[in-house]
């Protein structure tokens, strides 16, 4: 699942990515695309920070994996003694 959660994360972060350029960029001042700048940032921000969360996520969700393989490890080290 932590894999799920990484691929993500980044496309959300592509995204965030072409949303501050588009800002920056002269497109949006073209008929018929959302002329506010302001409008491209916010949306790349936006994008950004939930970007972020499920890379957080994501990370958390490896951890608690590994950890429960390691302790599943020792059950089974404890039961062959």
């Amino acid at each position: 699942m932590g894999r799920n959660l990484y691929i993500l994360a980044a496309s959300l972060g592509f995204f965030a990515v072409v949303s501050f350029v588009l800002s920056f960029t002269g497109v949006a001042h073209q008929l018929g695309s959302p002329g506010d700048a302001a409008l491209w940032r916010m949306t790349g921000f936006t994008l950004l920070c939930i970007s972020l969360f499920v890379a957080l996520l994501g990370v958390l969700s490896a951890l608690f994996e590994q950890a429960e393989r390691r302790a599943a490890e020792e059950r089974r080290q404890k039961r062959g003694r």
